[in-house]
């Protein structure tokens, strides 16, 4: 098959979005499948990418970007292509443009809903009557655009669910992103490297590190883990909570680990790049996170494949992914939060069960498997739409 990926954010942004098509890419491509990706311009990006086409875009809100919707001499570009189908991963400027292509091609349209935009609205509005009102929108623009594809894929039934609930009626299906599973794994890590990186952002050889790995925002919930922690934190002096990454709230969050005075205990990385951040994962003993607003959570997965016990408020998106007392512990209290911190850091005993049990839960979740389940939702629906064809 030619495929056609449309997506706002790509490669060497760090997003779960821009992962997930990555992964997609490459592993279609080693199924036989041509794959062409088309997003925004980055600064960072490599000048010559195998396939990938970039439109002009704009930076908007940390490192995401925004395009021009449509584009005249690509869209001829892509017309010539002979694309089976397309794939949309935004419903914002490229993903607009890729259903626009899907309907003047005459071609199946499958999309990918990956972020529950309602959580999203504080970046907008900070009034709560108009809060209300930005939620309604984002439900509504999230129900327009599923129901004009032919076929929606979510990564939870969580998310599934939450779409039926908005009025979405297209056909949806669940399949889990996947991840490069051998790109955590701990065997590929040397221990003289670990040491070196821990040295070099500040830890002791015998601090023991609570991580959070991911995007610093307000909808991530990363102020709900210092408020947690601030007292535990004071009372176990070589405990660190280390939060790799970078956001808009990156700021209040330094200012609020000072005004709760454990900033010597609080180490932030800022963002690093994606081809080391399997090493980061490699320094902490547990994994944390707060957020509610998760579709799937591709860190909780990359770090459970790192080896990394996790401990996460509860939230369905958990469901199958976090294994209470197996793998992590989902928790709905402080208390709860404190008590399976300190038994997975200071029972050697339970965390290595808790690691090896992690490792070994991942394994539904690799890249290829993911890339097959897809392969066969865009079948299904080649053959689908080819029958209806053929009958009209």
């Amino acid at each position: 098959m030619k495929i056609g990926l449309f997506t706002d954010t790509y490669y060497p942004q760090i997003n779960g979005v821009a992962t997930s098509v990555l992964m997609l890419k490459e592993n279609l491509e080693k199924l036989g499948h041509r794959v062409y990706v088309f997003t925004t311009t980055d600064p960072k990006a490599k000048k010559h990418e195998r396939n990938v086409f970039r439109v002009a875009s704009l930076p908007f809100k940390s490192s995401r970007r925004v395009g021009m919707v449509y584009h005249p001499r690509l869209a001829r570009r892509i017309k010539r292509l002979g694309l089976d189908l397309i794939h949309t991963h935004t419903e914002f400027s490229l993903g607009i443009f890729g259903r626009s292509m899907a309907r003047y091609l005459n071609i199946p349209h499958i999309h990918t809903y990956h972020t529950i935009y309602e959580d999203y609205t504080h970046y907008i509005v900070k009034f709560g009557l108009l809060d209300t009102v930005a939620k309604s929108a984002a439900r509504k623009l999230s129900e327009t655009f599923c129901n004009s594809a032919d076929m929606v894929v979510v990564p939870t039934d969580k998310v599934k669910d939450l779409l039926y609930s908005y009025n979405v009626n297209k056909k949806i299906v669940t399949v889990p992103t996947g991840i490069s599973l051998d790109k955590y794994s701990k065997e590929k890590y040397s221990q003289e490297g670990i040491i070196k990186l821990r040295a070099q952002i500040g830890l002791r050889s015998n601090d023991k590190v609570i991580l959070y790995l991911g995007r610093v925002s307000e909808e991530k919930h990363i102020h709900e883990l210092l408020e947690n922690l601030s007292s535990y934190l004071k009372e176990r002096s070589n405990v660190k909570l280390v939060i790799v990454g970078d956001g808009p709230d990156r700021e209040n969050l330094q200012g609020l680990s000072e005004r709760l005075n454990i900033s010597d205990r609080t180490i932030f990385t800022g963002e690093r790049p994606w081809d080391v951040i399997g090493m980061y994962y490699q320094i902490g003993d547990v994994f944390v996170s707060a957020s509610q607003s998760e579709t799937q959570g591709l860190t909780y997965i990359e770090a459970l494949a790192s080896g990394l016990p996790v401990v996460a408020k509860k939230d369905r998106c958990l469901e199958g992914v976090v294994i209470n007392g197996y793998n992590g512990y989902t928790y709905n209290t402080k208390e709860e939060f404190i008590e399976y911190i300190d038994n997975t850091l200071f029972d050697n005993v339970e965390r290595k069960r808790l690691s090896n049990n992690a490792t070994e839960s991942t394994s539904k979740f690799s890249a290829m498997a993911f890339a097959e389940n897809i392969e066969d939702q865009y079948r299904y629906l080649l053959d689908i739409l080819s029958k209806y064809k053929r009958v009209s």
